[in-house]
């Protein structure tokens, strides 16, 4: 007889249909420590009047705005970014049916809530939350580190507009247009002689109009040249509201030289993320944030693609909703400028700023160069520099540029006595005639603060510490919560998203220290 040597199977009891006694509690069902608890206490420490008094009243009831903004900060928390899925969620996870005690707002109400109550009041509540952080003692607002990303929009991106192209169809409407009346000047001179505009460099709509309806009445009853014709009739038909067009778009580039059609505050940026390898540019937002131990202080939304012009309005914003700036502020060189130095020094805060080559003219090889400008000898007191051949460089103008941000800056030119001949010639310069350098003497008063501090005890840990602290939180957003894209489109809205995003990273910090 065979003996079974199999043991009993034992399986734990499933009875699905099992009615309960009780209800079960969703409360029981959360971990203690669950970041879904640090969403709800948090949130309900704060002080939303401000969002309350985006209600109007009257009409049917509302869902609680503490509410709304629970379930989507969880939401943006466990990356879950779209309305209609956080209204699943609210139906079938736990969490979000214990933060929203078991009601279920629609993916309109929240995406409505999302875009138009959150509007201009989401930074002072997020600013909440950065001086709650204070108060415990987890950051202090002394240091800062600021860097940016730039983010793909949620936009077309084929559907573009260039202000280049712009400027190339009017010059080409002016060139035409001159022709045009040259021809009617040959045909018939009498006709246009007091009629003759004072020049085309202005081309505007009223004004080509216009042109075009005196050279029509000239050329009436004339012969006239059949091409000729053509492009007047073509002129006649399209220029003027081709010029209508480029205005409206002019208006809407502003000070930037692109935007998308779909999202028209969207600028065109090159991006990090480039799936086809070849440098396309693609509809975004260049998104600024300041750190402290990986807490986000403050964020800034730009439609500008330079880091460099983005600082003093983020640093403005930092004193506006916390009260103050930071008393040192870390960044690498693509904040490093005339501009920025003087801003930060002006309104207290040291800075320690990389600029362009500050690493390389760290190299043995770039001290030895004689002849690099930077390490010419300079006559502080007779105003000259004194060239590798023993020249003097004489000052010979001052020119003055003004940043996109109107800033001032003035270069002195220098320029040597004598090149022809030199024997150095060839491994000076390749200038024609004598040697010519322009020099910012502001802007290399502060390279020297800046290289001083940033090659100390101190700059050497802010610049290790760096990467570290602020560019890890990119990581974050953009790999573990794999947020790449904007969901919403306009400057105000994806203001908003990024100010939601900035919220939840701070609260899962809270929750991951607890």
């Amino acid at each position: 007889m065979q003996i079974n040597d199999r043991a009993k199977v034992v399986f734990k009891d499933y009875s699905p249909k099992q009615i309960l006694l009780l209800p079960p509690s969703l409360e029981e069902m959360i971990d203690p420590t669950h970041p879904v608890r640090v969403v709800n206490q948090v949130i309900d420490s704060l002080d939303i009047d401000v969002l309350i008094k985006k209600y109007k009243g009257g009409g049917s009831s509302s869902y609680h705005p503490r509410l709304l903004l629970k379930v989507l900060v969880y939401g943006y928390l466990t990356n879950q970014y779209s309305s209609r899925k956080i209204e699943q969620a609210t139906k079938q996870n736990v969490h979000f049916m214990w933060l929203s005690a078991m009601s279920y707002p629609d993916h309109n109400t929240i995406n409505r809530f999302r875009s138009d109550r959150l509007k201009g009041v989401l930074r002072e509540v997020f600013s909440q939350v950065v001086l709650l952080l204070v108060e415990k003692g987890i950051i202090t607002l002394k240091e800062a580190y600021l860097d940016g990303t730039k983010i793909e929009a949620n936009a077309n991106r084929y559907t573009f507009v260039w202000g280049r192209s712009i400027t190339k169809s009017k010059e080409r409407i002016k060139k035409q247009l001159d022709e045009l009346w040259d021809y009617a000047e040959s045909v018939a001179r009498e006709e246009l002689e007091n009629n003759e505009p004072d020049s085309f460099e202005s081309i505007d709509q009223e004004s080509v109009l216009r042109t075009i309806q005196s050279i029509d009445k000239a050329l009436k009853g004339k012969q006239v040249d059949k091409k000729v014709k053509q492009k007047l009739n073509y002129a006649r038909k399209n220029w003027p509201e081709s010029l209508k067009k480029y205005k409206q778009q002019e208006k809407t580039l502003g000070s930037r030289n692109s935007y998308s059609k779909t999202d028209p505050d969207a600028t065109f940026m090159r991006m990090k993320e480039d799936h086809m390898l070849n440098g396309q540019l693609k509809p975004g937002y260049n998104w600024q944030i300041s750190t402290e131990n990986q807490y986000i202080l403050g964020y800034t939304l730009h439609q500008s693609a330079t880091d460099t012009n983005t600082l003093p309005e983020h640093m403005k914003s930092l004193k506006d909703n916390l009260g103050k700036m930071p008393d040192v502020l870390v960044a690498d060189a693509g904040y490093g400028s005339e501009e920025n130095y003087q801003y930060l020094e002006e309104n207290g805060v040291e800075a320690f700023v990389k600029y362009n080559y500050f690493h390389v003219e760290q190299s043995k090889k770039w001290k030895s160069d004689p002849f690099k400008t930077d390490n010419l000898q300079y006559d502080t007191d007779n105003d000259y520099y004194t060239c590798p051949a023993g020249q003097k460089m004489n000052f010979i103008r001052e020119e003055i540029k003004r940043t996109d941000n109107g800033f001032k800056q003035t270069r002195r030119i220098y320029r040597a006595q004598k090149c022809e001949g030199c024997h150095l010639r060839t491994q000076c310069h390749n200038q024609k005639g004598n040697r010519i350098i322009g020099i910012n003497h502001n802007l290399n008063n502060y390279k020297s603060i800046i290289r001083e501090r940033l090659n100390g005890e101190r700059g050497r840990k802010y610049r290790s510490q760096r990467p570290v602290d602020v560019e890890a939180v990119f990581g974050i957003i953009k790999g573990n919560r794999n947020y790449r894209k904007f969901l919403l489109r306009g400057l105000e809205k994806v203001e908003i998203e990024v100010g939601l995003l900035a919220l939840a990273h701070n609260l899962s910090k809270i929750a991951a220290k607890n």
